[in-house]
């Protein structure tokens, strides 16, 4: 991995989070197992209404 840019990449994959790009990746499969990654930091969504968590 490397650092996040502001810019599209004009070549390889890139992670996009909120509208924003966090890191890129050479590879497609690369920018898969990024993506799995982070995934896995944050495998839940917290509804404050309701106080409830879900798995994604």
């Amino acid at each position: 991995m490397v650092a996040a840019t502001r810019e599209l990449p004009a070549s390889g994959y890139a992670l996009e989070v909120d509208g924003r790009l966090k890191a890129e990746f050479a590879t497609r499969d690369g920018a898969r197992a990024g993506g799995v990654e982070l995934k896995k930091r944050f495998p839940r969504i917290y509804d404050a209404q309701t106080n409830a968590r879900e798995e994604i």
